[in-house]
């Protein structure tokens, strides 16, 4: 028996975490799950708090104020929370699956030192879909080359707050990879006022940011007479939950390094 715990079960993803949980079968159990300190469903059931139905699980404001142990932490929350989860992950021999974004080189540092202790996963985003468009992106910048700009075009709701997403970043990343740039140096982050005509070495990035919009990310390839685009819309939030779940279930038993979901779905 698998027994996972979720981080920030009271928040949009984290509910649909939960969600995702109780349906996952026999062989899955949420076990834990933490919320802010504060928060108005500390020491509800976190199973009535997002579906309706009991869990048995009670929110706790940290993970060693949990009633029950875990095998892997699933958790989407924020930069700041997943440090000090992390932390407890290595000390207490658990498995991570991270899936926050916004990401700085000190986050990804704390994720890299718990990953000599124990098995940890990253991904800004967790769908199939999302990690398969990798894949074709990687595929058509190498065979489009230099002769195409490259303009990446993302949307999400209201509430996201950083910006381009952890999803577009991985998009441009590949890309960038494959023409052998460095994304750091050729990333364009909005073009505004009269200046010089496009520099076909950068990447360019549009970020819109409105309403209840899931995920919605387009890689646009614009060359002399054709433009090619490959696009990825998130139409419910269960699909990068259920990617999780894959992830932690992947992850269980894996030994000691940082993973990738390119890793899970290979």
């Amino acid at each position: 028996m698998l027994k996972i715990a979720i981080a920030g079960a009271a928040g949009r993803m984290g509910k649909t975490l939960v969600n995702a949980v109780m349906d996952a079968g026999p062989d899955v159990r949420l076990s834990a799950a933490t919320v802010e300190a504060g928060d108005p469903a500390l020491g509800f059931d976190v199973g009535l708090l997002a579906a309706g139905r009991e869990a048995g699980v009670k929110a706790a404001d940290s993970l060693a104020r949990c009633e029950a142990d875990f095998d892997v932490l699933i958790d989407f929350t924020s930069p700041a929370a997943l440090a000090g989860h992390a932390d407890y992950c290595r000390e207490h021999r658990r498995s991570l699956v991270a899936g926050a974004t916004g990401l700085g080189p000190e986050h990804h540092a704390l994720l890299a030192a718990a990953a000599e202790h124990v098995a940890v996963l990253h991904s800004p985003n967790m769908s199939v879909g999302v990690n398969l468009s990798l894949d074709l992106l990687r595929q058509a910048a190498a065979t489009l080359g230099d002769s195409f700009d490259v303009e990446i075009v993302e949307a999400h709701h209201r509430h996201k707050k950083d910006a381009p997403s952890g999803t577009a970043l991985a998009m441009g990343r590949a890309v960038a990879e494959s023409l052998g740039r460095d994304l750091d140096a050729c990333a364009v982050y909005g073009h505004q006022g009269i200046g010089d005509e496009r520099n076909r070495e950068t990447i360019g990035f549009a970020t819109l940011r409105g309403g209840d919009i899931v995920g919605e990310h387009s890689v646009i390839f614009a060359g002399p007479g054709e433009r090619l685009e490959i696009t990825h819309k998130a139409t419910n939030r269960m699909t990068f939950a259920q990617g999780a779940v894959r992830a932690a279930r992947w992850l269980a038993h894996k030994p000691p390094a940082l993973y990738t979901m390119t890793d899970v779905l290979k």
